[in-house]
């Protein structure tokens, strides 16, 4: 009864705190300037840049994990019969959400909320011509991010961009890319969602 109390009963590590919303608009912000500055210079890092910036919303959205985010595939969005105005991505099916010590991923569904309801159309123009079909590999795989090499950015290649991005929004290093899932929860929760049902969307 008298033992010390934890550190973390108290506060939540610097290293896992979750965005301020303008910091959130920042990086959003700072990543679709970069995208448009070098389409304006001709470079092709542009397109590569494009999915990344388009990623990191999404992964926003949706409460992912990184690695849960990097496996996407087209597939893995559906409707929601119960919220038909989302058409096609009423919710996604996570394949590879992280599983408990010894055993297998497991699955979940995650709905999508009226609060994040704006990557209806951001995930309707990234599947079009003007998005994921921009590059060559697209049509030989169903990967989400495709890279010019036809296989999935990877994690690594999402830390990297994510960095730079953050570096160049001028935000602190605290805030990691998991911290995006972390906003997710906290937003959710600010918004009056159940904490089961956040518990649930976040797996």
């Amino acid at each position: 009864w008298n033992s010390p109390r934890h550190t973390t009963d108290d506060a939540v590590p610097p290293g896992r705190r979750s965005y301020t919303r303008p910091e959130l608009q920042t990086f959003f912000d700072t990543a679709d300037d970069l995208v448009d500055c070098e389409f304006s210079k001709g470079s092709k890092r542009w397109l590569p840049m494009l999915r990344d910036s388009v990623a990191f919303k999404v992964g926003y959205a949706y409460g992912l994990r990184r690695r849960e985010l990097s496996m996407l595939e087209t597939f893995d969005f559906s409707p929601n019969p119960h919220v038909g105005k989302y058409g096609s991505y009423g919710a996604l099916q996570v394949r590879w959400a992280k599983g408990t010590a010894g055993s297998g991923p497991r699955r979940r569904t995650v709905l999508t909320v009226p609060e994040f309801d704006w990557v209806v159309d951001l995930l309707t123009f990234w599947m079009s011509k003007d998005g994921r079909q921009r590059f060559a590999t697209a049509g030989k795989s169903m990967l989400l991010w495709p890279t010019e090499r036809s296989d999935s950015a990877s994690v690594r290649n999402f830390d990297r961009s994510y960095n730079y991005v953050r570096k160049m929004a001028g935000l602190p290093d605290e805030l990691s890319l998991h911290a995006l899932r972390h906003s997710y929860v906290t937003h959710l929760i600010e918004a009056g969602y159940d904490p089961l049902f956040v518990q649930q969307q976040v797996g």
